[in-house]
């Protein structure tokens, strides 16, 4: 294998007893890390505490053995497992390749979540658990005899992954994973900087799959999907899938009929007045002159989105002076309406106590009535008493004994 010429001694080890283990690499020369090229930070630092050596067995000899190394260890801190970066494409396979055969090929690095395979065309696709240890395989087995057919493995085209532009400077990584994960599940979302940390105003989202990535391409194109406070909408297209760790290599090359005219000259300098030198003179011409033009047209841009920001700052007080307008008519309507009620319970209030008043006015007449009524029946029984007594006592006297 390819990793025999490029890796010391290192056994990777899953500690899930469903994975075997395995050996990566053997004992061969050449730099400890070329095998483990293209991995990134904390994996290649990991790898290179893998491959120090140690004394073993006693004796003067000294042996190069390779620490055992837990395959968990190559997932960095928040990376999901079993993601779309974790892809590999495999071609140029055996056309009788088994899919046992496909899966042993690659089974010291991990159980994989997904294997296919096109025999008729002879290429297939596996997942494994983490970036690095794609990139592991990928580097040991690109090139591999197998059946004798050299393997062609490269990373998957990501298909569910999309740009976003016009990112304002205070969105982060969290904060875009986080407003596009309302269209489905999200494996990576990253703001772009420069050099010097500071955002670009573009960044990328992995979806998992391929219909959240569509649904938030459609909803942000049909619509304005804004981030942050400021109304700025994001600009989200298909991301452009580029593969800047291979390149075109030599081998790869297709030996047309151009290909064996066009290097027939190596590399040189074209000298002054020769033909060559007159037709790259206006080659770089046009280059200088689509250059000047796209400069000018991001100047454009630019003074555009400045003129638009300044705009809109000064549209924004607008609106918050509107708002405080409209607030303070709300808030007059609203004391109007206050006053209106307040004057129509006193009102009702002042209804209410002339009616209590008249009521009392009415209760004391009736009173007052019944009180005379009362006294002129006492006086009328008082006055007939007298009269019956002297009729009785004239009665009497009148009698004969």
């Amino acid at each position: 294998m390819a990793a025999n010429r490029n890796l010391k001694q290192v056994r990777i080890e899953n500690s899930s007893p469903a994975v075997p283990l395995g050996m990566v690499g053997g004992g061969g020369g050449g730099g400890n890390l070329k095998g483990l090229r293209g991995l990134e930070g904390e994996s290649e630092a990991a790898a290179a505490m893998a491959l120090v050596p140690s004394k073993e067995g006693g004796g003067d000899e000294e042996q190069e053995v390779g620490l055992i190394i837990d395959i968990k260890s190559f997932l960095k801190p928040g990376e999901k497992s079993y993601t779309q970066r974790c892809r590999l494409f495999v071609g140029n396979l055996p056309t009788d390749i088994t899919e046992e055969d496909f899966k042993r090929l690659f089974e010291r690095y991990g159980e994989p979540s997904e294997v296919f395979i096109n025999r008729d065309r002879g290429f297939g696709f596996i997942r494994l658990e983490s970036r690095t240890l794609a990139e592991i395989a990928k580097a040991e087995l690109d090139g591999t005899i197998l059946k004798s057919r050299p393997l062609r493995i490269r990373f998957a085209t990501h298909g569910a992954a999309l740009t976003v532009k016009n990112l304002s400077p205070v969105v982060s990584n969290e904060l875009l994973e986080q407003a596009f994960s309302q269209f489905g599940p999200v494996e990576r979302a990253v703001v772009v900087v420069d050099d010097r940390g500071r955002a670009t105003g573009k960044g990328f989202v992995e979806f998992a799959a391929k219909p959240p990535a569509r649904k938030a391409l459609e909803r942000c194109s049909d619509g304005a999907f804004l981030l942050t406070t400021t109304p700025r909408p994001v600009v989200v297209e298909p991301m452009e899938q580029f593969d800047d760790e291979d390149g075109l290599p030599e081998k790869l090359m297709q030996k047309t009929q151009q290909y064996h005219k066009e290097r027939e000259q190596p590399p040189r300098f074209a000298q002054p007045g020769t033909f060559e030198f007159e037709y790259a003179s206006r080659w770089k011409a046009l280059d200088e002159m689509e250059k000047q033009q796209r400069e000018q047209v991001d100047r454009n841009i630019r003074e555009a989105k400045e003129k638009l920001e300044a705009e809109m700052e000064a549209a924004r007080h607008e609106h918050q002076l509107m708002l405080m307008r409209q607030d303070l008519m709300r808030r007059q309507e609203e004391l109007r309406r206050l006053e209106e009620l307040r004057n129509q319970e006193l009102q009702k209030r002042k209804q209410i106590q002339l009616r209590h008043e008249e009521e009392h006015r009415r209760r004391e007449e009736e009173m007052l009535r019944q009180r005379e009524q009362e006294e002129l029946r006492r006086q009328q029984e008082g006055g007939f008493k007298p009269n019956f007594m002297d009729n009785v006592s004239t009665i009497l006297c009148e009698s004969p004994n």
